[in-house]
């Protein structure tokens, strides 16, 4: 495939609302594609149809290479006992990079940790996610992305609930990632991000704007 994913004639519902409508989008290798438009546009069902997350009732979804989910989690239960390494660690469980070998822990480990770092989260490895303020849980959740080595990226609203000096950096990784050849997609209503992305999709009532 020239693309990293290609979804053809993508319809979703629900409960009979007609959420996405005859979609169809490529998603490049090596750029930063910003999925953005109003609320219920029906970016989010798009993201998780393009992740997997969800399955279309119509409209096939090709990929050529494993997927690494961020999702927007602002709120965690203060009972959820997992520290900011733990949830980083998630992100290695099951990962593997195309090849023969799969990853050994001694690999995983230096992912978990090169992650921590990229996320400006060094220091806070013992601290338990649920004491941890709302852009440092999406800091976390996006090592996380990070830590899984995917060859594809989507993110869903990276940028919540983070500092602008946080913003910035979180922008400064997609773009170290795309130019690894990563395909980075993220659903945004920033405009820096937006500015930023080297393609933008606008969705708009369940369909692609031209």
């Amino acid at each position: 495939m020239s693309a990293a994913i290609r979804a053809t004639g993508l319809c979703y519902a629900f409960g009979g609302n007609q959420v996405l409508d005859d979609v169809s989008v490529d998603v490049p290798w090596g750029a930063v594609t910003a999925l953005t438009g109003s609320n219920g546009a029906g970016k989010s069902t798009l993201m998780e149809l393009l992740a997997g997350v969800r399955r279309p009732p119509r409209g096939v979804i090709e990929r050529d290479a494993e997927v690494a989910l961020v999702v927007q989690r602002p709120a965690a239960p203060e009972a959820l006992c997992v520290t900011v390494w733990d949830v980083v660690t998630m992100g290695t469980w099951g990962a593997r990079r195309l090849g023969p070998a799969p990853r050994s822990r001694a690999d995983r480990v230096r992912a978990v940790r090169a992650a921590i770092a990229r996320a400006d989260l060094v220091g806070l490895e013992r601290r338990s996610f649920s004491t941890l303020s709302g852009g440092q849980r999406q800091r976390t959740l996006l090592a996380q992305g990070l830590a899984q080595s995917a060859r594809i990226l989507l993110l869903d609203e990276p940028a919540a609930g983070l500092d602008p000096e946080s913003q910035t950096r979180a922008r400064a990784i997609l773009a170290e990632e795309a130019s690894r050849g990563v395909a980075v997609v993220c659903v945004t209503h920033d405009r820096a991000d937006i500015a930023a992305a080297d393609r933008v999709i606008r969705l708009e009532r369940g369909a692609i704007l031209p």
